[in-house]
């Protein structure tokens, strides 16, 4: 027959479950700030290896977003990482007119959305979705702004650029990750689509991860340079 536990196991096992539930406090308190204080989104595992070992860190965060799911600020998770952000019902009581990013272009946005749904997409495939040339310029806005970039070159004759949208992008337009861009049914709904679309007409689901496809080979150096991303080896830029 077993022993009915004595009130000294009581109190230890008390004891425990209190160490426990402050270690879980304080783990929440650190990745609590180490959100806070970074300028960007912060990844689990950047967390992981600030946090005590053996700490369920996703545990923490979804636990962190329930708390701030009410409040004015947010926590919000973008590509697998954190950041807080004002709650998209407040945002337009913080915004200012002289911060007001300047408005993309027709051109830039259509870019923009092709990239989003099509990646990894070439310069030419762009220009041939459009049924018009795309100005480098226009390229350039989108990589200025922080929400293209390079991803690999392609596997055909000439290794085209492929591109692709960033973190950054995800977290400008509130989108936990690629999955979350509209779909048609939401497309339409927003008036952003004509109702006499072709029969036919759909829009590819976008990719799901950063992993270069099968297709790709990734940027190296020599890319980069001659992309003119970079300084040629054995210069200095002044």
């Amino acid at each position: 027959m077993i022993d009915p536990k004595s009130e000294e196991d009581f109190e230890g096992d008390f004891d425990d479950r209190s160490r426990e539930l402050q270690a879980e406090i304080e783990a929440e308190r650190i990745a609590e700030a180490l959100v806070f204080a970074s300028s960007q989104p912060v990844s689990e595992g950047f967390l992981a290896e600030r946090l005590p070992e053996k700490t369920d860190v996703r545990a923490i965060m979804l636990r962190l977003k329930e708390q701030y799911a009410p409040r004015g600020v947010n926590l919000v998770q973008v590509e697998g990482a954190w950041a807080f952000r004002t709650a998209a019902d407040l945002s337009f009581i913080i915004r200012r007119d002289d911060n007001e990013v300047k408005k993309l272009s027709r051109a830039a946005l259509e870019v923009l959305a092709i990239i989003a749904y099509h990646q990894p997409v070439t310069r030419a495939e762009i220009e041939d979705i459009r049924g018009v040339q795309t100005s480098r310029g226009t390229l350039d806005v989108l990589m200025e702004a922080g929400w293209v970039r390079f991803r690999g070159r392609r596997r055909t004759p000439g290794r085209p650029v492929t591109l692709g949208t960033t973190r950054d992008f995800l977290d400008h337009f509130g989108l936990e990750e690629l999955r979350d861009l509209p779909g048609l049914e939401e497309l339409k709904g927003a008036g952003l689509l004509s109702g006499r679309i072709p029969a036919n007409f759909n829009i590819p689901s976008p990719l799901m991860n950063d992993e270069l496809t099968e297709d790709e080979d990734p940027i190296t150096q020599m890319d980069l340079e001659e992309l003119g991303l970079l300084a040629p080896r054995g210069t200095s830029e002044d």
